[in-house]
């Protein structure tokens, strides 16, 4: 008995060592502490024809813009971001928020996604150039977006005990948060885009 409880514990625990490896692939999540949570954005996507016209493409960047809250520290604030990714940005539900990290401190920020079509749990980067704002961030509020002061958002984190940068993702008592905005969805470059009956 008591030799299968130390196995049982010691598969645990390389199970443990290995899974985070495993879940980001080439990307350690203790490397990227700070949240994004995108609210708003919009790109288009880029094609490449390796055959020429008539060729079968495939996604070679999506290029975009949006407004976004980074949470640091335990503090939100609010940015405006472009960015030229291999993929879009992929959208997350309600209160949801990217695993992020700084490139290039108050100018590039690098977020981890989701690979589309990819492995659970495989994962991309992107990098997104940013333009911080002073002392705001974005809300959704009736089905648009806008500007709130950070400290009465961070009072509102603090009544719905909503802390993104430790696994509390989903505020407490607070009403639902309406759909994202994400603008116009991505629209591919013309004149070519995809093959018919892709998305």
């Amino acid at each position: 008995m008591r030799r299968v409880l130390i196995s049982s514990l010691g598969g645990l625990i390389v199970f443990l060592l290995i899974a985070p490896t495993a879940w980001a692939g080439k990307f350690n999540p203790a490397e990227f502490p700070l949240r994004v949570h995108i609210i708003y954005r919009n790109g288009v996507r880029h094609y490449d024809r390796p055959g020429g016209y008539g060729a079968a493409s495939s996604l070679d960047q999506v290029d975009g813009m949006g407004g976004a809250d980074l949470f640091e520290n335990g503090q939100p604030l609010g940015f405006d971001f472009n960015y030229s990714c291999g993929q879009p940005i992929t959208s997350m539900p309600g209160y949801e928020t990217f695993m992020a990290r700084w490139k290039k401190p108050d100018r590039v920020i690098e977020i981890l996604m989701p690979v589309m079509g990819g492995k659970p749990g495989e994962m991309n980067s992107c990098e997104l150039n940013v333009s911080m704002k002073q002392d705001a961030v974005y809300v959704r509020h009736n089905g648009g977006v806008t500007e709130e002061p950070a400290a009465k958002f961070k009072e509102w984190m603090v009544r719905h005990q909503y802390d993104p940068e430790h696994g509390l993702n989903v505020p407490i008592n607070a009403p639902a948060e309406p759909p994202a905005q994400n603008g116009a969805p991505d629209q591919p470059s013309q004149p070519q885009g995809p093959p018919s009956g892709t998305q």
